[in-house]
């Protein structure tokens, strides 16, 4: 006698509604909607969202080696390599021997690379003005006071 596998059960009506009211639905949804109006202001200076994060990292902690920046900022050695290339091409940095380690090139934001960032933190500013629109001054303290609470769990 053959055994019987049970029926599969049926996914239930509205499994897609529910998913998308489900709180880490919505907090990707928005978050891909405010990197995407933050990269779309940027854009204009020449960066994309990682060659941002980089200038800032060398600008507030800098001279930085290499080797530094890829731990801080967890991204690539390589795409660090490539970013750099371009941020230095740009002239909004520069790489030059390290005087603590010859061996190593330090990092180290030019003046133009400081006025870059400070253009783009007003742009991510505007952007997340855009972002956050439909609430009143009142409900966005309370969003990013719930949310700081959220991410660190």
């Amino acid at each position: 006698m053959a055994q019987t596998q049970p029926d599969p059960q049926p996914v239930p009506v509205g499994a897609l509604a529910h998913i998308q009211t489900l709180p880490s639905w919505l907090v990707g949804r928005v978050a891909a909607r405010g990197r995407s109006l933050v990269a779309e202001a940027i854009a204009g200076e020449g960066l994309k969202l990682q060659h941002h994060a980089l200038l800032a990292a060398v600008a507030d902690d800098g001279p930085l080696a290499q080797a530094d920046l890829v731990r801080r900022l967890g991204f690539d050695a390589k795409d660090v390599v490539l970013m750099l290339n371009h941020l230095e091409g740009q002239g909004l940095l520069v790489r030059e021997p390290d005087p603590r380690d010859r061996r190593k090139n330090a990092v180290t934001a030019t003046p133009p690379g400081r006025r870059t960032l400070e253009r783009c933190a007003r742009l991510a500013d505007e952007a997340n003005e855009r972002l956050l629109a439909p609430l009143d001054p009142e409900e966005r303290r309370t969003l990013l006071a719930l949310l700081a609470r959220v991410q660190q769990g």
